[in-house]
């Protein structure tokens, strides 16, 4: 069965402290995963989203299957018998620093092949969204994600790249190597303001220009049709063939930056399901990102449909 949007990776446990790790304390356990936060976003918003990924035989890849599908993500999964799940730890080192301990070599979320995710596209997807980490977590992984980028363009679907670039996955030489080439399937290439450089390197190398318009100009001629910056508390901008449109971000009280910018694309995509503008499609992108900044977790506070109006009441006060 056809889905809205399709997105496959690595889903992991984070263990969450309220303070630094080394003091100890209580832990929360989340599930983590750029793909799958999007894929929760999308659902949550109305649509039909599917993710693909492998756990480990254990109570961690049980738990992650068991909140996704809690979230109604229509799952291709698989489990490894010998490859345990990812996990990661999130420290609240201060008040405005969380640090990220990833435990994830090695881990069962690494296998997802080719032949997977060529199961999953059979069913047919009107957007598929991938990300930079998963291309960096094996060769196995990154031929999958090359092989889903050249048949979904040619089938005709939307294909969303965003960025995300993970230095402690790879470094910013190796994710140029990989993701510039991957430029040419996409639709829509989606990248903070730090991370253009990355897939639109600068003609002549890094002692170029690398400002924010010259490096979207470069994706628009390779064909990506959108360019989408996410600039965190200075709002999003979005670069096309046409011009350029920009969106500031909401006043919100930040509690929470981790998983902003997933929230962003899922509302963005969301609105582009919907068949919105482009102006509607950064006006939802904002508003999702506000609401999990002011919320504590990765996609914990992502919004339904029924709530997207909520942040348009007064500050502090209560709905009754």
């Amino acid at each position: 069965m056809s889905v809205d949007l399709l997105t496959f990776g690595e889903s992991m446990v984070s263990l969450r402290s309220t303070g630094p790790l080394a003091s100890g304390g209580s832990l929360n356990m989340q599930v983590a995963g750029a793909e799958s936060n999007v894929a929760i976003g999308v659902a949550r918003l109305g649509h039909t989203a599917a993710w693909a990924g492998a756990v480990g035989a254990d109570p961690h890849g049980e738990f992650i299957l068991q909140q996704l599908r809690g979230e109604g993500v229509q799952l291709h999964h698989s489990v490894h018998p010998e490859r345990s799940t990812g996990v990661m730890f999130l420290e609240q080192r201060t008040a405005d620093l969380s640090r990220a301990f990833y435990y994830r070599a090695g881990s069962a979320g690494a296998t997802i092949s080719r032949a997977q995710v060529s199961a999953a596209l059979d069913g047919g997807t009107r957007i598929l969204h991938l990300t930079g980490i998963t291309a960096a977590l094996s060769p196995e992984a990154r031929d999958a994600v090359e092989y889903a980028a050249e048949r979904a363009a040619g089938d005709g679907a939307v294909v969303s790249l965003d960025v995300n670039y993970r230095s402690k996955l790879w470094s910013r030489d190796q994710a140029t190597a990989v993701l510039g080439p991957l430029a040419r399937h996409a639709t829509i290439v989606i990248a903070s303001d730090d991370e253009l450089d990355l897939i639109a390197p600068a003609h002549g190398g890094s002692g170029a220009a690398r400002d924010e318009a010259s490096a979207a100009e470069r994706l628009l001629d390779v064909g990506v049709r959108e360019v989408v910056v996410k600039r965190g508390a200075a709002g999003a901008a979005v670069y096309t063939a046409e011009g350029t449109l920009e969106a500031p971000a909401l006043a919100v009280t930040c509690v929470d930056t981790v998983g902003a910018g997933d929230a962003f694309t899922a509302g963005y995509l969301s609105a582009l399901l919907d068949g919105a503008d482009i102006a509607g499609r950064l006006h939802r992108g904002v508003l999702a990102g506000a609401f999990a900044v002011s919320t504590r977790g990765d996609w914990e506070g992502l919004p339904r449909r029924g709530e997207l109006a909520l942040l348009d009441a007064a500050r502090g006060s209560t709905v009754r």
